[in-house]
């Protein structure tokens, strides 16, 4: 397993450990799941701006609901 350094001023250090804390959880767990939430965050918007720029058309969800008599 590989191990990546951070360094955070104190003030950063306090607040990321306190976090950790309450969640009951490492902060090796802690930036680990939130930097890959990020990076899973941002390929999702970046396949979302992709297949909307392939799209001719969109519907509304009014229009949708409509269309499903809902």
């Amino acid at each position: 397993m590989a191990t990546i350094s951070l360094r955070v001023d104190d003030r950063d250090s306090k607040l990321i450990r306190d976090y950790a804390k309450l969640k009951n959880t490492s902060v090796s767990d802690l930036m680990r799941n939130a930097i890959i939430e990020k990076i899973e965050d941002e390929l999702d918007v970046e396949n979302f701006d992709r297949v909307l720029a392939t799209m001719e058309t969109t519907h509304s969800l009014d229009d949708v609901k409509k269309e499903l008599g809902l």
